[in-house]
């Protein structure tokens, strides 16, 4: 446990130190397209607002139909990555000598055994092999192919396993079973086949929980193929942790139990990892513990539905990732579909913090309920807090009620990276706080709020579109708390807003029963006609209401709402540019911002209250 210890603390301390940046700057991360993301409203070029316009920008960060055309499939191409190996870290094999070397040849129903070692038992029963060891810096090597063969191995020291172009099926266990509680240093050579029984034989007192099963820790190297099926239950498990390092490829397939499962963390720092669960409430990473991604790329599938868990009272449902402690991700690619019912991407039990790398999720499930009892399907869900600092993040979740994006139980903190949710219930939800001050956030609910905070919003840079649904959900919602803005570029747009506090130090306007055509262009323009704002409307709205505030506002000057217009230059995010130039387009309105919160043809909640609806709207 001494290593799994040094690695807890490095990933506390990591967690102080990695979101402390001002969110990094724009990257061209996108291909060029121009379609509208699809969604709901009618009504077209009323109230002042034309159709028309186009956007020719510098830089294009996302198409905007990119979260609407993304998809995850298994990909078993390997990656080329580099590694810094330190030579302080016990979890590295090349940190080791093994000067005995063990080869265990399977062929059909029997094995050769080459090599020896003092302190090394090795027994036979035809193609099973079983391991008693004291012995210190012990290799084996393990080749060849049996439909019932088994490696056993019982070690009180650390040992070497090296899989050579091994195809090994047990009909009634692991194929490989580790009962030891030392450090097991995977080696992947070739392309590696295990398969299990669809039942075990376990002799009383041990356990074995997967098709791949150590007692201890298993970390994962070399530069082969793992293929493993699992027909009982978990694909690779670990009663202690589990470690991956880059260079190898590893594809688990398992309908009974999870993919990965690890008591005490699962770590990936590289590799490529595919994980397809079909099983109720199954997961492809399951964590009793941490579950870290430094870099790699991980791919998980899950199909399963929900179900009602005795043991915790409560009901259960499939996904990607789920962490009885925390989720952290710094680099890598993590890449989830989760399509059964009350399916998510991630859970963690406690914060998840993501300072880099790039996540995809897809969720399609709709919401699972047992009794009283219900399970919505989210692409990250925190129990505690969340934080986005950094990286790429997309999640679509449309299964129908329930289906949100990224949600916090606690504090939801964005300040870098690109942030992109489009989903059918609430787009960004957290139940205590918002906090945004940096990053590319672009927040789409087909069905409701698209930034939703059960208590105080506070936004202080970043840029930012909201695109709620028709009254009575908001672009912004904070219900009845603090909404206060001192930086950024916002857009939002719904049949309602909250309004922003009067004593935020940035000026903000907010302008209602707008009818809005998808793929038209808005602008506000200052008094010279520089580009204050700009943004592609994400979809068509009748009688909307547009919160627009950026620097370049002040209480006391004039501008000019347009329509229709030509953006050319500068950064495009989502439709979103505030740097570009303006050229033709209608003016809509001439605006004087005579307070620090503007309101017209609007009747929403007052200053630093909740939502509102223009006139005719439902909202109570």
């Amino acid at each position: 446990m001494k290593s799994f210890k040094f690695i807890w603390a490095a990933v506390i301390l990591s967690l102080a130190v990695s979101c402390s940046g001002d969110g990094g700057s724009l990257s061209d991360m996108g291909d060029p397209g121009s379609d509208p993301v699809p969604g709901g409203g009618s009504g077209s070029g009323s109230s002042g607002f034309t159709s028309g316009g186009s956007s020719s920008p510098t830089t294009l960060l996302f198409a905007s139909n990119a979260l609407t055309t993304f998809d995850v499939a298994l990909n078993t191409s390997a990656l080329s990555e580099s590694e810094t190996v330190p030579t302080d870290d016990e979890d590295y094999v090349e940190n080791s000598e093994f000067s005995n070397t063990i080869e265990i040849a399977f062929s059909g129903n029997s094995a050769t055994v080459t090599g020896s070692a003092s302190g090394v038992e090795i027994t036979q029963n035809g193609a099973k092999v079983t391991v008693n060891s004291t012995a210190k810096k012990v290799a084996y090597v393990l080749s060849g192919t049996s439909t019932d063969g088994q490696f056993k191995i019982y070690s009180e020291k650390k040992f070497k396993l090296t899989l050579n172009s091994l195809t090994l099926s047990n009909t009634d266990g692991a194929p490989i079973n580790i009962q030891s509680g030392k450090r097991a240093f995977v080696v992947l050579t070739g392309t590696n086949t295990l398969t299990d029984g669809s039942s075990y034989t376990t002799p009383t007192g041990e356990d074995q929980k997967g098709c791949l099963f150590s007692e201890g820790q298993m970390i994962f190297s070399g530069s082969g193929t793992l293929n493993v099926t699992s027909n009982y239950k978990h694909g690779i498990c670990s009663d202690d942790y589990l470690r991956f390092r880059p260079g190898n490829v590893i594809n688990v397939t398992t309908a009974k139990g999870n993919g990965l499962k690890a008591n005490d963390g699962v770590y990936i720092e590289g590799g490529v990892l595919n994980v397809s669960v079909s099983g109720t409430a199954k997961k492809g990473i399951s964590s009793d513990s941490l579950v870290v991604v430094n870099g790699g790329r991980t791919t998980i599938l899950t199909s399963g539905g929900g179900e009602w868990d005795s043991s915790e009272n409560d009901v259960t449902a499939a996904a990607g990732i789920k962490a009885d402690d925390i989720f952290k991700m710094t680099g890598g690619e993590l890449l989830i579909k989760s399509t059964g019912v009350g399916g998510k991407g991630i859970s963690t039990d406690l914060d998840a913090t993501v300072s880099g790398g790039t996540i995809k999720i897809i969720t399609t499930g709709k919401k699972y309920e047992y009794g009283s009892y219900d399970s919505s399907p989210k692409g990250i869900k925190a129990d505690g807090n969340l934080t986005i600092c950094g990286g790429t993040v997309m999640v679509r979740a449309t299964g129908g009620e329930g289906s949100e994006g990224i949600e916090s139980k606690a504090v939801m903190n964005l300040s870098g990276g690109n942030i992109l949710s489009y989903c059918y219930d609430d787009a960004f939800n957290a139940k205590n706080q918002i906090v945004i001050s940096g990053g590319n956030i672009y927040a789409y609910s087909t069905n409701n709020d698209a930034i939703d905070s059960n208590g105080t919003l506070t936004i202080s840079g970043g840029n930012v579109i909201a695109s709620g649904s028709t009254a009575p959900e908001d672009g912004f919602d904070c219900d009845q708390n603090t909404f206060t803005i001192s930086g950024g570029v916002l857009i939002g747009l719904g049949g309602g807003t909250s309004t922003p506090a009067t004593t935020s130090s940035q000026a903000s306007l907010i302008y209602g029963n707008a009818n809005l055509t998808a793929n038209t262009y808005v602008a506000l323009v200052n008094a010279s006609g520089s580009n204050v704002i700009s943004f592609k409307v994400p979809r068509t709205y009748s009688g909307a209401c547009m919160l627009i505030s950026a620097p370049g506002m002040s209480k006391g000057s004039t501008y000019t709402l347009k329509s229709a217009v030509t953006v050319s230059g500068g950064t495009d995010f989502m439709g979103l540019n505030s740097d570009g130039t303006i050229t033709n387009g209608s003016t809509v309105s001439s605006i004087s911002l005579s307070s620090q919160v503007t309101t017209i043809n609007y009747s929403g909640g007052g200053p630093g209250g909740g939502g509102g609806v223009p006139p005719g709207g439902g909202r109570p």
